[in-house]
């Protein structure tokens, strides 16, 4: 059966879902700096990719440009 017992703040939570996700939430800070290096380092690589593109579309841009006037 369900646990009877009040939560600090003397409410009283049949399930036991506010312990579980105090649990939860107290445990979460140490996974979060975890995951978000290799967040961080996932949207790094993207980024560089991007830049790298722009650049070669320039220039080849600049070599037609180049080409057509030259």
């Amino acid at each position: 059966m369900a646990h009877n017992t009040p939560g600090p703040e003397g409410n009283y939570d049949p399930a036991g879902s506010t312990q579980m996700f105090r649990a939860f939430v107290d445990g979460a800070p140490q996974g979060r700096q975890a995951a978000a290096t290799p967040a961080a380092a996932a949207q790094a690589g993207p980024r560089v990719g991007l830049i790298v593109g722009i650049v070669v579309v320039l220039a080849v841009l600049a070599g037609v440009a180049w080409l057509a006037l030259g």
